[in-house]
């Protein structure tokens, strides 16, 4: 099985529960203090030796590419004033040998249909999938984690953080046994259990490493609410098939697409910028 090098970016849903933020922005760029969510997520997926970023857009998307384009003009001004740091920031969001590749998803037809819609890009090769809006903090990235991870197992993986009992009903959950230390052998998902029905505490989140034998089954699943085509179904198939792993990274989530966890993520960051960090500190510890 050949090396990964596509990761794959759902970045059209509508951000409903960040409204009236999102209504006219995707939520994927709004910004932990300096840097927006995709920034992180493209950072992730460089640092693992990955070159070929595969965006799965839909309306109101256009900043997410202008992000990632060269801007010539911005650029040429900040060249002409000497702001030679804040051009290198510009100039440096992305690195030069990375290819960003956008595709259309017409409709939001679920997270299986977006993974879907990368399937002429991807074809045979495995693949990372990256949710931009479950922001974790880990040295090296988590995605760098899984794929070496992969490198040894050549599998399909989940990255699976521990979550409190409470947190299993606003998560998919994963049945597992231990295979060796921080990894899990998976023999099913359950979405979102009563804490005290959930099989375990490990959260299946927005970091996947899947063979592209997952395309075969999501085109098998029977839509569900809304003809949604939903990415775990695959996964649930695909299990019977191949060995499914989870991986307990090493790293701090923070799920961006719930307010507190935003909240959370910004004061983390804040707090260990390199430019204010320390006053940051010094301003909250004011609050007490």
């Amino acid at each position: 099985m050949k090396r990964i090098t596509k990761a794959v970016f759902p970045v059209a849903g509508m951000g409903s529960r960040f409204l009236p933020a999102t209504k006219a922005s995707p939520k994927e760029m709004m910004p932990i203090v300096d840097k927006p969510l995709i920034q992180y997520a493209v950072e992730e997926a460089v640092e693992a030796g990955i070159t070929d970023m595969v965006f799965v857009t839909g309306r109101n998307k256009r900043s997410i590419p202008d992000h990632f384009d060269t801007a010539y003009e911005l650029e040429a001004e900040l060249a002409m004033r000497g702001k030679t740091e804040l051009l290198r920031l510009v100039q440096e969001v992305i690195p030069k040998n990375i290819n960003c590749i956008y595709i259309r998803q017409n409709m939001a037809l679920g997270l299986g249909h977006a993974v879907l819609c990368a399937k002429p890009v991807i074809q045979d090769e495995p693949f990372a999938v990256i949710l931009a809006d479950d922001l974790v903090d880990a040295q090296p990235s988590s995605v760098k984690q899984m794929v070496d991870v992969f490198e040894h197992h050549r599998c399909s993986i989940l990255g699976v953080p521990q979550v409190p009992g409470p947190k299993t009903r606003t998560n998919a959950i994963a049945r597992h046994t231990n295979l060796e230390p921080a990894l899990e052998r998976v023999s099913g998902i359950v979405e979102k259990p009563k804490p005290e029905e959930a099989p375990s505490t490990l959260a299946v989140i927005g970091r996947y490493i899947l063979t592209p034998r997952i395309f075969h089954h999501l085109e098998q699943v029977e839509p569900g609410t809304g003809g949604e085509i939903q990415l775990t179904d695959g996964i649930a198939a695909l299990m019977h098939e191949e060995q499914l792993l989870a991986y307990r990274f090493k790293g701090t989530r923070y799920d961006c697409g719930d307010k507190l966890g935003y909240l959370k993520a910004i004061v983390a960051y804040g707090l260990k910028h390199p430019e204010f960090g320390e006053a940051f500190a010094g301003y909250l510890k004011s609050l007490d």
